[in-house]
């Protein structure tokens, strides 16, 4: 946005702080009636003919318009890969660690890598491995979904699982229940 003495053509069409038309004017009159006002003129379509410009505090306008972006900033949620990673003859118990881990990363909201590590002569088995990839996508079934199934990459295998998207539950809120007769006065 140019403003001030940054706008440098003839004629513009100008609004006051309030939004009301002045109408189209030379640019030094513009310039002069915000300096009146101890406002800007800051060029607001300078694609428009003849381009249009606002009297307006350009100080407080930036402020505002930042904290805006930051507020939006505030509110979005990045979504990051969190990686689990396995062996094709993993036990039980570890099996079970591996699994919470990866729930609790989709119950945050993250996307879960899962990996299957082959060493040596484990990779000419990789039906162990999508095996286990099974059994993961099928304990986590209802929480997460296949967003790219078990796929072999050299040693190791992968499957990438997204949260699923869940609606907020509505609760009723319960009614206030108002102390009656809470002075300590009986009533007969």
């Amino acid at each position: 946005m140019r403003i001030n003495e940054e706008i440098h053509i003839r004629e513009v069409r100008v609004t006051s702080a309030e939004g009301e038309q002045l109408g189209i004017m030379l640019t030094r009159d513009a310039l002069r009636m915000a300096e009146e006002q101890h406002l800007d003129l800051v060029e607001v379509a300078p694609k428009a003919k003849p381009p249009v410009c606002r009297i307006m505090d350009f100080g407080k306008f930036r402020y505002e318009q930042q904290k805006r972006e930051k507020e939006a900033k505030k509110k979005q949620k990045t979504i990051s890969i969190k990686e689990v990673k396995l062996r094709p003859n993993i036990d039980e118990h570890d099996f079970n660690v591996k699994l919470k881990n990866a729930l609790r990363f989709a119950e945050e909201g993250n996307k879960v890598k899962v990996t299957i590590m082959f060493r040596g002569r484990e990779l000419s088995h990789p039906e162990l491995g999508r095996a286990v990839l099974d059994r993961v996508s099928e304990r986590l079934g209802d929480l997460v979904s296949i967003e790219r199934g078990a796929k072999l990459e050299g040693k190791n295998m992968t499957m990438i699982l997204s949260p699923k998207v869940q609606k907020p539950a509505k609760t009723a809120k319960p009614a206030k229940q108002e102390d009656k007769g809470g002075n300590g006065d009986a009533e007969n």
